[in-house]
């Protein structure tokens, strides 16, 4: 596995970076916007993926679509170093759990699905191709 990061969704994303950014230093990257994705029309401004990087670590940020139950707008996010793999985890993950968003290729040329276990922990796996 490459690395596990925490998943921060928020209202008002650009906002809450920029506050985080302010308190840790670190450099906002990887901005993607909805606008710029057709699925996401009526969200403009609001942000799909955006990361703060501190040192070796990112936390990764995106606005709320839709709504987010309190205590669920955390998710761990994991990096895996190739399909093999990924698809193990996730077979293991959904035993007893579900998939919010089914093991799939993605628009950002990754395999990715939304997880959330037996025990109500949420997972992001990813596997960039």
């Amino acid at each position: 596995m490459k690395s596990a990061n925490p998943y921060l969704f928020v209202d008002h994303c650009k906002e809450v970076i920029e506050y985080y950014q302010g308190i840790f230093g670190g450099e906002i990257k990887n901005v993607q916007l909805a606008d710029s994705i057709e699925m996401f029309k009526g969200h403009e401004g609001k942000y799909l993926h955006v990361e703060l990087h501190l040192g070796e670590s990112i936390i990764h940020f995106s606005d709320v679509f839709g709504s987010v139950t309190k205590g669920d707008n955390v998710k761990i996010t994991l990096e895996f170093e190739n399909e093999a793999e990924i698809r193990r985890v996730y077979a293991s993950l959904i035993v007893d759990g579900h998939a919010s968003l089914e093991l799939q290729d993605t628009f950002w040329g990754a395999i990715h699905a939304n997880v959330t276990d037996k025990y109500g922990i949420g997972w992001l796996l990813n596997y960039q191709k």
